[in-house]
């Protein structure tokens, strides 16, 4: 913890944000140590296939029901006080969760969207995902009575029985609603990714926390910062595919090294 705090300390840290910031809010991890194998739907899938597509949303509302219900752990809170006294200039975050926003970030780039939004693919209207849960709770009244079985870390859930599923459509257009996150095979948007590298690169050591930098938008953020020469501090149980690069690794849990990193800090 030393090392971490004389890195930090005198400067300005980026923070990227992985899955396991998140499990001590009681969402799993993708790939952490003793998670289940899952095959997430991918881009083309649901694009394809209204099977597909009425499989997703019965499945994602599910899972949304206990995803929407979860807060903030003190690893959340940590950040956000860590902003408030200037140490950190924001959050970039692979995680579709929304607590660093509840946990009062204000400085937070949604990397691979956000699941409180909907989007239509053909118009582009965005829509709450709350109003779009209650119309097809509406539609599907059998769905209160379902249990939602494996929470997934992008809040997705295997339904027991899908019955006659009515699949939500744009009130607009008509067109298809999808849930605003990059699904795999789907590529973060140009703009987004920009924004990320722009405050990575205006940061003076980057902090990647609970990622193991598997999905290659962690990787691309990594060699920013060391393009720029800056330190890197990787947070996080278990092997990451940046260890080796990193000017400093630890291994431990993100809400305790946060909260002690932050205890040393703030005064």
């Amino acid at each position: 913890m030393d090392a971490f705090v004389t890195i930090v300390r005198g400067g300005t840290l980026a923070v990227l944000t992985g899955a396991g910031m998140s499990t001590d809010s009681g969402i799993p991890d993708y790939r952490g140590e003793g998670a289940p194998a899952r095959t997430p739907m991918t881009y083309s899938q649901f694009l394809e296939s209204a099977e597909y597509r009425k499989r997703y949303w019965a499945g994602s509302h599910l899972g949304w029901r206990a995803f929407s219900a979860a807060r903030p752990n003190g690893g959340h809170r940590a950040l956000a006080t860590l902003e408030e006294h200037g140490i950190t200039n924001g959050v970039v975050t692979q995680n579709v969760d929304g607590l660093h926003v509840a946990a009062g970030s204000t400085k937070v780039v949604d990397l691979h969207g956000s699941m409180d939004r909907v989007r239509c693919l053909d118009c582009g209207q965005y829509f709450a995902r709350s109003a779009v849960a209650e119309s097809l709770e509406a539609a599907n009244p059998w769905l209160t009575s379902v249990d939602a079985g494996a929470l997934g870390p992008d809040g997705d859930a295997t339904p027991q029985a899908l019955h006659d599923f009515f699949v939500p459509t744009c009130t607009v257009c008509g067109g298809i609603l999808k849930p605003d996150v990059v699904f795999f095979g789907e590529f973060v948007p140009v703009e987004r990714f920009a924004e990320a590298r722009a405050l990575v690169r205006s940061a003076d050591a980057l902090l990647i926390a609970g990622s193991s930098l598997v999905v290659n938008s962690g990787i691309r953020l990594l060699e920013v910062a060391l393009r720029g020469k800056s330190p890197v501090v990787i947070v996080n149980r278990g092997v990451t595919k940046g260890d080796t690069r990193a000017t400093l690794k630890i291994d431990a849990g993100t809400t305790d090294t946060l909260e002690e990193l932050t205890r040393r800090l703030v005064s």
